[in-house]
This record gives C-alpha cells, structure tokens and sequence, in this order.
C-alpha cells in the first residue's frame, strides 16, 4: 500500500505534468483491469465516447487484473505517471479515500441504484469518491431441473442428491457465510458467525464430501468452478454474477439462477469495481475524466456494459428500460440478479479492509479447508491479527 507521504508527492508534481494532445483534443487516460469479452465491450465504449464532439479524448489502456493494476497504480502515482482515472476494487476505495488519493466527485447520483453505488455500498455517510462501474454480486448456479436450495441445509443435501456443490475458497463468498450467519465482518470478523461461516466450507469438503475444493488462488479457483460447471462436474456452484453471461453461452444446458441460500437470513455482499478520479491529475484532465463517467451512466451505455458483459446495470433507468422492453422476462437469470439485490448487505468504510482481505483473511480460509484446521484456532488468529491494525 502506499504511504500518504507518496500521494503528497504526487499531486505536487502533477502541476507540471505536462498536457496531451491528438487532433487538438487533450487526451484523458484510463486503466482499466480486465481482458476478454469485457476488455472488447469497454474499449467499443470508448470508442463509441471519443465519436462524440468533445474536447477529449479517452486513452484506454489495459494493466493486468484488479490486483495487478492496483499494484502498478501504486507505483505510478509516486512516479507521477498516474493516469486521470481508474477503476478499483471496492474494498480498497476507505484507504484510498484516506491516503488523500482520490478526488472528491460533484455528479449526479440519483440514478444510481443505492446498492451498487458508493451510497448503499459502504455502511456510514461519506465524501463521494466513486462511481459504480462492473458491480457484481454472488449468486447461485445450477443445471435446469434442480430445485434451488433456500437454506444451508437444503444445499447440502441437494448437492448430496445431485452430484456436488462447489463455491471458490475466496474472501468474497466467506463474506457472503458470515453475513448469513448474522454476522459482520466490521465486528470482530464476523465473531461466532466467521467461524461458523468456515466451518461450513470445511464440512462441505471433509463432513458431507458434497465439495471438492477447486485449485488455486483469486480468478484462478474462480475459472476452476466455472469450468467444472460447464464440464458437469458440479451441478451447483456459487460464482459471480460477472460470469452469468459467459455460462449461459457455453453450457450445453439450460442454466438456472436463483438467489444464495440463507443460514440465520438471506444476505450478499456487492463486488467488482468502482471508477475513481485521481487526486493529483491536472483540472483539465479530470473535467474529461466527468464527461465520460456520466456518459457511462447514461442509460444506453449501462445497458449495452450490462448485457453484453453479464455485471449488472448500475442506474435505475437502466433496469427500468430492460424490464420495459421484456429483457428480464427473456432473460430470468439476469432478474435473479436484480431481485438479490434487496439482500445487499454494506461494506464496512474501513481503511484496512483491503489488507484485511488479502493479508490476513484470505490466505487463512485456504489453508483452513485444505488442511482442515480448526476453524475458532484459525479464525482467532486471524481477528488477532485485524485489531493490531485498526
């Protein structure tokens, strides 16, 4: 992470940064943090953008997957090579918001859906920052046919029934556990319902053998449950609602969504991506940088990201015009995603989230399910851990 010491430095030297051109136009930089499907709908966007007549032009340039390009934004903003804007996990938007980083935003908001902008996405009032942009959620996945399961119990005996279950060994769907427990990961991680929560994951894989656990880390376990879906290996699986999409066009099944399951209550967290304009870029710049987050949020570009790509829509005109226009009745796994979104739970506005997550959270659930360590040792260490760095 980087030290507010390095932003100070940065936004001095961005003063005589000096400007960029083509064709007249000053030229407005973005990182982006994706390939595929996603990378070819974004840059058509941006191309679609820089069609219109403007004094900009965006420069859309791709940096590696979301924790790559965080990385390399690090480093950048202390060089003074940052762009004007980006696009960042949710989790790291506290710390960036504290280290001083991110420009405060004066745009219209009442569009968005609450649950998936800043507003509704972290608990407590703050400066806004950001601007929703690939927001996700979890969601359930199953071959037609299969009754979805409406409770933990109910998942494991459907998967008991039905061949398997499997859920990628990540922080995200953790989360997801711990809020269906009646826990919150800003007390304590979760207290009782953070091992309750791990516990579960251990059980399915070592108690009902109902999971094998898919292999690696990050997007890597992500692809392997997704994969052992398309291949039959797992009837059911739980995966991002980013992959809806992808899945329903490559299975040789029908596909059917339906929310995840409840344990004390129903509850999901939101994830993906948040746009953040860049503290230290020059006026001018960030002026472009506006111009085209509103053009993103106009209904017509929120719907093409959204069906083309399987993230949700972010605006309410968006999903308005979609139900109008039968898109939700043609597609009733997309409407599953939108009803879900009533059991969005918040992210707490913490500064050391993100740490928590990928430091201390992360690799503990790994290790606890493939070598079935008790999970209160596990979790107990791991709390321990967290209040040091509040």
């Amino acid at each position: 992470m980087i030290s507010r010491r390095a932003f100070t430095a940065g936004l001095a030297l961005a003063a005589c940064r000096a400007p960029k051109f083509v064709d007249g136009r000053r030229v407005i930089t973005l990182w982006f943090s994706y390939g595929g499907k996603n990378r070819e709908v974004l840059l058509e966007l941006v191309k679609k953008f820089n069609a219109r007549p403007s004094p900009y032009v965006i420069e859309a340039t791709y940096q590696g997957d979301y924790f790559e390009a965080l990385a390399k934004l690090r480093t950048a903003i202390a060089a003074n090579a940052a762009p004007t804007f980006s696009h960042v996990v949710a989790e790291v938007i506290p710390y960036l918001e504290r280290a001083g980083a991110l420009q405060r935003l004066d745009l219209p908001t009442t569009d968005l859906v609450p649950q998936l902008a800043q507003s509704g996405s972290y608990e407590g009032e703050h400066p806004l920052v950001a601007i929703p942009f690939n927001r996700s959620t979890p969601i359930m996945l199953m071959r037609d046919g299969i009754e979805p399961p409406k409770t933990w119990d109910e998942l494991v005996d459907t998967a008991k029934r039905t061949g398997g279950f499997e859920v990628p060994i990540s922080w995200w769907f953790w989360v997801a556990l711990v809020e269906q427990a009646g826990g919150s990961i800003d007390d304590d991680l979760g207290g009782a319902a953070g091992v309750r929560a791990l516990k579960f994951l251990q059980d399915l894989v070592h108690v009902h053998h109902t999971m094998r656990p898919p292999p690696g880390r990050d997007y890597n376990a992500w692809n392997a449950t997704n994969q052992d879906f398309l291949a039959g290996r797992a009837p059911i699986i739980w995966t991002s609602t980013a992959f809806l999409r992808y899945l329903e066009e490559n299975a040789r099944f029908p596909v059917r969504a339906a929310a995840l399951p409840a344990d004390a209550r129903r509850a999901i967290p939101t994830g993906g991506t948040f746009f953040v304009v860049l503290a230290a870029a020059p006026p001018e710049e960030k002026e472009g940088a506006y111009a085209f987050l509103r053009f993103m949020c106009e209904a017509d570009q929120t719907i093409e990201w959204a069906t083309r790509t399987g993230y949700l829509p972010v605006t309410h005109p968006a999903i308005e015009r979609l139900r109008n226009e039968g898109f939700y009745a043609r597609h009733p796994n997309d409407d599953v995603a939108i009803v879900q979104l009533d059991d969005a739970r918040p992210w707490p506005w913490n500064a050391e989230l993100f740490r928590v997550q990928r430091e201390v959270v992360e690799p503990r659930l790994e290790d606890a399910v493939f070598a079935n360590r008790d999970p209160e040792i596990v979790m107990r260490e791991a709390r321990g851990i967290a209040r040091r760095r509040k």
